[in-house]
């Protein structure tokens, strides 16, 4: 049985603010001052780095409690890294992830190998088509 998730964006007339619906919340996203936007609300791009961490710290968590670890807080901080190359700009992202509480070596490789495999990670990392269509 194939599982559907719907978010619905909808440009305003003001420029690049856009808000969205998922579910029975409301988003909003803008672009800053200087890229032409209001500085309302948070980038796309900002929004996927936050999807990304969020996603990461609840699969970490959803594995920690598994396993009866204890990590107290767990931190999730997503930078985008662009670096100019021959081919022109690669852009990339860093995943700094870090436990309140002491984890073991055996613990930390097994959690790092947990983080990838998040869905939101898998998306990003290709393994999620995307069908545009316009109505």
């Amino acid at each position: 049985m194939a599982k559907t998730k719907t978010s619905e964006v909808i440009l305003t007339e003001k420029k690049y603010l856009a808000e969205a619906k998922v579910r029975n919340h409301f988003l909003v996203i803008d672009e800053p001052l200087s890229s032409g936007g209001g500085n309302t609300a948070p980038t796309p791009v900002e929004y996927l780095l936050t999807a990304v961490g969020g996603c990461v710290s609840i699969t970490l968590r959803l594995y920690a409690e598994r396993k009866n670890w204890d990590l107290g807080r767990i931190t999730v901080n997503v930078t985008q890294k662009e670096q100019l190359t021959p081919k022109g700009i690669k852009k990339s992202l860093i995943e700094e992830i870090s436990f309140e509480k002491e984890v073991t070596d055996e613990q930390r490789k097994k959690l790092l190998d947990i983080a990838g495999k998040c869905p939101v990670a898998k998306m990003i990392k290709g393994e999620t088509e995307i069908e545009s269509k316009i109505r």
